[in-house]
C-alpha cells in the first residue's frame, strides 16, 4: 500500500490529465491497472483484470435523410462511428424549391451534422470530406477533404470499417442530353437553390436595362422546368408565385414578358401521383398561364435554346430560353458505380440490397436511400420450400389448417403477398386456396399451392427515390444495430423456409405515408394512404402541419414550417397588428394570477416578442427583450407541455423583402397546449382567419379592419 501512496502523490501532483500505471506478472500472467483520473470526489478508481471491450468500427457516409435518421436513433455505446461526408449540415430537402424563391431560407432548413450527432454515451467522429473509393476486400474507405486546399496539412485519408453504410444518395441523371450540364440549373442542394435565386434576379435585371429588343427582354425572361415530377411542378408553382405576387411590383416594366414553361416526356404532369391530382394541376397550370408541353423530349440544350422532339409527330422544335431547370430524376454517382463493379453488380444501374439493407454479395455493408433499390425476393423462388414447411405430415397436399401455420412468416418475408391480398380484395391469405366458387379447397397439393400464388409477384414495386423512404430506412437500421446482441440469441425475423431457423430481425417494410405537390397559390394536392386525395387550400395546411411533424431535427423543422407559414400569412398580418397581438396577449397573462380561470383548463398559447426590430430604421425595442422570462415565471405551476419553441427570424412580406434585401427580425413563438387540437381558420379564398383549438377561436383575424383598433377577437 505504500506503493500505491507513493504513486498517488506523483500523479496527483499533475491533475490535468487523467493516469495509468500497468503492473505485468510475467510469472502468473496477471494484470494490476492502477487508475486515477480528476473527479468531483478526488477518488481513486482501481480495477482488476478488467477486460475492455472492442467496439466494431461502423463509418457512414453521407449525412442526408437515411444517414442522419441513422445516427439520430443510433446506440454508440457498442460502436465506434466515425461520419463521411462532403457537407457538414443536413437539409431538409422539400423545401428546396421553396428557397429558390425567398419563401423560406436557406438557414431555416439546414441543421449543422454536429449538432445532430451530439450523444451522452460516447461520441461520434465527424470528417468534412468526400468519399473517393471502396475497398470492400480490405474493408477500407478512400477520402478527400473538401476544405479548402491553400491550408496546411494531406487533404487525403483513409478509414478502416467492420460496417459500412453507404447513404450518399444520387446525383441528377442527365439521359446524357448534350449541354444539360454546362448550360442548366439543378435543384439537389441548398447552393442550387440559392444559385437560381441570383440567377432569377439576373434575367430580371438584364430585361430591364436599355438597348435591348423585345424579343430580347422575352428571351431572358422565359423560365423553362424539365420534369413534371413533384420538384419541377413545385418549383414551378413556386416561381409562378414569386414573380407575379413580387418580382413584377419591383419591374414592372417587363411584367407582361414573363413566361414558364414545363417540358414533360410522359403524357401527364405528376404522373406518379392518382390521374385527379395530375388533371387538377394541369388546369390549374393552365389557368395561371404556365405553359406545359407534355410528349416532348429534350433533345439538346445550348446557352440561348432547347431543342425537342414531339413524340406524337416526331417532329424537332426549339424554344428560347433564359433559365433552365433540370429536373428529371436521379443516377448513380460515380463512386458507388466503381462499389458495385467490384461486388459483381457492374451490370445493374442501381445497386441492389436485400430486404435487410444489406448490399448483395458484402454482408457488411449497407446501402441506404436514393444510392440503393431493394431487391425483393420472389416467392416463387421458395415456394417448394414454403410447401414442404407447412406440409407438417409430409403428405404431399396441404391443407388450411397447415398453410396457417405458416402464413405469419410467408407475408413478413414476403411484403407482395399482402399487396396482393389488398389488390383482390381479400382478406386472409387463406382465401388465396379457395376454389373457383369461393369456397375452401380441403386440399391442395403442389401445382395447385404454385398457381395459387403465382400472380402475388407481379406486385412487386420498386420503392420510389424519396426522402420519406431514405428517412424510414435509416431509422431500420439503427434500430437493427442497437438490438443486433439481443437478436443473436432471441431472432425476432421470420423463418428460413430453406435453411432452416429465424432471420435476426424483420425485413423493411416500407409505409408510405403518402405524397404532396405544392401547386401555388396556396393550394396543394395531397395523395394519402387509403386512396384519399385531397386539393386546394386547405391541403396546402396539412401539407405544412405534416412536415413541421417530420422526423428532422426540432429546432429545423420548426423553424422551417413557421417560417413558410408566417411568410404566407405576411402579406395580411402587418407589422404593426403583429405587435398589437403580442401586446394584448402579455396583458391578458399578466393580469390574471389564475391563469386557468382565463384561458381554461388545459389550453394557452401565446406570443412572446423578444425583439422588434426593422434594419436601419426602427432600432431595437427593449421593452420587449424580457417579456418571454417574465411569461415562463407567470406559468410556472400551471400543467402545459412545451410543444415545440423557435428563435427564427421572420419575414413580413418575406418574399419581396428577400428580393430587397431589407427583412424584419421579428419574434419567437411558443405553441402551448396540454390537450387537444390547434388548427388554422380559413376562410373561402384560403386566407388565414383565426387559429382555433378544438372549434373555439382563440385567435380571430378581421380583414377589413385596420391595423391593431379592430383586429383581434382573443378569448
Amino acid at each position: 500500500m505504500r506503493f500505491f501512496s507513493y504513486f498517488n502523490r506523483i500523479f496527483h501532483g499533475h491533475p490535468s490529465a487523467s493516469k495509468l500505471f500497468v503492473i505485468c506478472s510475467l510469472s502468473s500472467g496477471g494484470l494490476i491497472a492502477y487508475a486515477d483520473s480528476p473527479s468531483k470526489s478526488g477518488k481513486s478508481i482501481v480495477e482488476l483484470n478488467q477486460k475492455v471491450p472492442v467496439k466494431k468500427r461502423v463509418v457512414v457516409l453521407g449525412t442526408g435523410w437515411a444517414g442522419t435518421s441513422f445516427l439520430k436513433d443510433l446506440d454508440i455505446s457498442s460502436y465506434d462511428v466515425q461520419v463521411v461526408s462532403p457537407r457538414n449540415y443536413f437539409a431538409f430537402t422539400p423545401l428546396l424549391p421553396s428557397v429558390t424563391c425567398g419563401t423560406v431560407e436557406a438557414r431555416s432548413i439546414v441543421e449543422p451534422v454536429r449538432n445532430i450527432i451530439k450523444k451522452r454515451n460516447g461520441e461520434i467522429k465527424f470528417w468534412e470530406a468526400e468519399c473517393l473509393k471502396i475497398d470492400p476486400a480490405n474493408k477500407k474507405v478512400f477520402c478527400r477533404s473538401t476544405v479548402d486546399e491553400n491550408l496546411a496539412g494531406n487533404n487525403e485519408f483513409s478509414l478502416d470499417y467492420d460496417y459500412l453504410v453507404i447513404a450518399i444518395g444520387a446525383q441528377v441523371n442527365t439521359f446524357n442530353t448534350p449541354g444539360v450540364l454546362e448550360h442548366c440549373h439543378f435543384l439537389k442542394e441548398v447552393e442550387d437553390a440559392q444559385r437560381i435565386r441570383r440567377t432569377v434576379i439576373d434575367c430580371f435585371e438584364k430585361s430591364v436595362l436599355p438597348g435591348l429588343t423585345e424579343e430580347e427582354r422575352k428571351t431572358n425572361l422565359h423560365f423553362v422546368i424539365v420534369g413534371g415530377g413533384p420538384t419541377g411542378v413545385e418549383f414551378a408553382a413556386e416561381l409562378h408565385d414569386f414573380v407575379h405576387e413580387d418580382l413584377v411590383n419591383i419591374y414592372p416594366s417587363v411584367k407582361d414578358l414573363v413566361n414558364i414553361t414545363v417540358i414533360q416526356s410522359g403524357d401527364h404532369i405528376l404522373n406518379s401521383f392518382d390521374e385527379r391530382i395530375s388533371s387538377f394541376a394541369e388546369q390549374k397550370f393552365q389557368r395561371d398561364g404556365i405553359k406545359v408541353l407534355t410528349g416532348h423530349r429534350v433533345l439538346s440544350v445550348s446557352d440561348r435554346l432547347i431543342n425537342m422532339r414531339m413524340k406524337d409527330t416526331g417532329n424537332d422544335d426549339s424554344i428560347p430560353h433564359g433559365m433552365v431547370v433540370w429536373s428529371t430524376g436521379v443516377g448513380t454517382r460515380p463512386v458507388v458505380k466503381d462499389f458495385m463493379e467490384q461486388v459483381g453488380q457492374g451490370n445493374r444501374r442501381v445497386l441492389a440490397t436485400d430486404e435487410w439493407l444489406r448490399v448483395k454479395g458484402r454482408e457488411e455493408v449497407y446501402a441506404l436511400g436514393d444510392c440503393a433499390t431493394v431487391d425483393q425476393k420472389k416467392i416463387m423462388e421458395d415456394i417448394s420450400a414454403i410447401f414442404k414447411a407447412a406440409d407438417k405430415d409430409n403428405s404431399g397436399t396441404l391443407t388450411i389448417e397447415e398453410f396457417q401455420d405458416v402464413i405469419e412468416d410467408v407475408t413478413i418475408r414476403y411484403p407482395q403477398v399482402e399487396l396482393y391480398l389488398k389488390s383482390k380484395h381479400l382478406f386472409d391469405v387463406a382465401d388465396l386456396l379457395q376454389d373457383a366458387d369461393g369456397n375452401d379447397g380441403v386440399e391442395v397439393d403442389i401445382e395447385g399451392f404454385k398457381l395459387a400464388l403465382s400472380h402475388v409477384d407481379a406486385q412487386m414495386k420498386s420503392l420510389p427515390a424519396t426522402a420519406q423512404v431514405a428517412a424510414q430506412q435509416g431509422a431500420y437500421l439503427s434500430r437493427c444495430f442497437n438490438i443486433w446482441e439481443k437478436c443473436k440469441d432471441n431472432p425476432e425475423g421470420p423463418r428460413k423456409f430453406k435453411s432452416g431457423g429465424r432471420h435476426e430481425f424483420r425485413p423493411f417494410r416500407y409505409r408510405h405515408l403518402g405524397q404532396f405537390a405544392p401547386l401555388g397559390g396556396e393550394q396543394a394536392a395531397a395523395e394519402l394512404p387509403g386512396d384519399w386525395v385531397s386539393m386546394g387550400h386547405s391541403t396546402q395546411w396539412l401539407w405544412y402541419s405534416v412536415y413541421a411533424s417530420c422526423p428532422s431535427p426540432t429546432r429545423q423543422r420548426c423553424t422551417a414550417a413557421a417560417c413558410k407559414a408566417y411568410s404566407d400569412a405576411a402579406g395580411i398580418c402587418s407589422l404593426r397588428i403583429f405587435k398589437s397581438l403580442v401586446n394584448k396577449w402579455e396583458r391578458c397573462i399578466m393580469k390574471h394570477d389564475n391563469i386557468e380561470d382565463k384561458l381554461g383548463e388545459h389550453y394557452l398559447v401565446y406570443f412572446s416578442l423578444l425583439q422588434f426590430q426593422k434594419r436601419g430604421s426602427l432600432g431595437q425595442l427593449s421593452k420587449w427583450q424580457d417579456i418571454d422570462e417574465r411569461i415562463k415565471n407567470k406559468l410556472r405551476g400551471f400543467d402545459f407541455e412545451l410543444i415545440f419553441k423557435i428563435d427564427p427570424r421572420f419575414y413580413q412580406n418575406l418574399r419581396l423583402l428577400a428580393a430587397t434585401q431589407d427583412f424584419y427580425n421579428v419574434c419567437q413563438m411558443c405553441f402551448v397546449f396540454k390537450e387537444g387540437k390547434l388548427v388554422p381558420v380559413l376562410d373561402d379564398a384560403g386566407r388565414i382567419t383565426g387559429i382555433s383549438i378544438d372549434g373555439k377561436l382563440v385567435i380571430g383575424i378581421d380583414y377589413k379592419a385596420t391595423y391593431a383598433e379592430n383586429f383581434a377577437k382573443s378569448f
